[in-house]
């Protein structure tokens, strides 16, 4: 089971960071990502992360201002948001798949979704 938290208003130019609490014991065995969705758009991929936490891929519209991490001792996924922008106004929902990827994975290959955070961003 997954908990997303930390989504709010912000500001365009602010940061936010997103939580991500993971019960059960395999929280390590998974492939970690981030997905949005913005009204009346379907979900998309925002990044992911490897089982480990050694390698983080990212989609082009957040590269460089997003960064995914993971605490697999506590069972805990971010995402810390910089550099925010109006469009990045969405529902934000963690995933993890057990498959093995090293970049994009689509949403049809994720076992358990998070309940979404809002993320609002004001111009």
């Amino acid at each position: 089971q997954l908990q997303a938290s930390g989504g709010g208003l912000v500001q365009a130019g602010g940061s936010l960071r997103l939580s991500c609490a993971a019960s059960g014991d395999t929280f390590s065995s998974y492939t970690m990502g981030w997905f949005r969705q913005a009204p009346g758009k379907e979900r998309e991929f925002v990044g992911s992360i490897t089982r480990s936490g050694g390698f983080q891929y990212y989609a082009d519209s957040v590269k460089g201002r997003f960064t995914i991490s993971r605490d697999n001792a506590k069972k805990m996924l971010s995402l810390h948001m910089n550099s925010l922008k109006p469009e990045d106004t969405a529902v934000y929902y963690c995933a993890a798949t057990g498959a093995l990827f090293y970049s994009q994975f689509p949403a049809a290959r994720v076992d358990y979704w998070g309940k979404g955070t809002l993320v609002t961003v004001s111009s």
